[in-house]
Parts: structure tokens; C-alpha cells; sequence
């Protein structure tokens, strides 16, 4: 059984947020969890359907070691949620600055 592992929101940083974030394709997945505002599958959540599994895989693995994602396992498929109260109130209004200004330079 898969066992992922997901940082306290104690040991949520401020450079691995920002590092994780940094990555266009994970910027993308992670706006389309924020904008499905519930649990998606790693491939519902992808932004290029033809993306290999391996990589797709490790972009969801860094996000999710920096604090900015949860995956559980439920049946077959893994499903992610952004941990979006706990990143807001360690840096309130990060999440949703970068994804704006992300979009106006894309």
C-alpha cells in the first residue's frame, strides 16, 4: 500500500512553497485543483493529457512534500486537494496572488 507522506503545517516553508511553485506544469496543476475546489486524480488534474505517469507522478510528489497538496489513495486512483486554509494562514494571500499573476504572464 502507498503511504505518502505530507509535511506538518508547522513545517510548511515559505521556500519550498515557493520552489514548488516555480515549475509552470506544477503552477498549472495546482491551479486546477484550486479551481476544481475538491478532490481530483492526478489525471483530472493534469494539464497535458500525454504527460508520462513518471513525471506527472513527481510533480505531484513535490507539491505535496511542500505542504501545498493532500493525496489520498481511494480505491485505484490517487486524489488530491489543495491544503488551501493551512497555506492561507501560514502566508495569507499567497496562493491566490501568484495564480493571478501567473495568469497575466502566461
Amino acid at each position: 500500500m502507498t503511504r505518502f507522506i505530507h509535511p506538518s503545517k508547522d513545517d510548511i516553508t515559505l521556500v519550498a512553497v515557493l520552489g514548488a511553485l516555480a515549475d509552470p506544469m506544477r503552477l498549472s496543476i495546482l491551479r486546477a485543483l484550486v479551481k476544481e475546489k475538491g478532490c481530483m486524480s492526478c489525471t483530472e488534474a493534469s494539464p497535458c493529457p500525454d504527460i508520462a505517469k513518471s513525471t506527472l507522478s513527481n510533480h505531484f510528489r513535490v507539491l505535496r512534500e511542500a505542504g501545498l497538496i493532500r493525496t489520498t489513495k481511494q480505491g485505484v486512483e490517487n486524489r488530491n486537494v489543495v491544503r488551501l486554509d493551512e497555506i492561507n494562514e501560514l502566508f495569507p494571500g499567497l496562493l491566490k496572488t501568484v495564480l493571478k499573476l501567473s495568469e497575466t504572464t502566461s
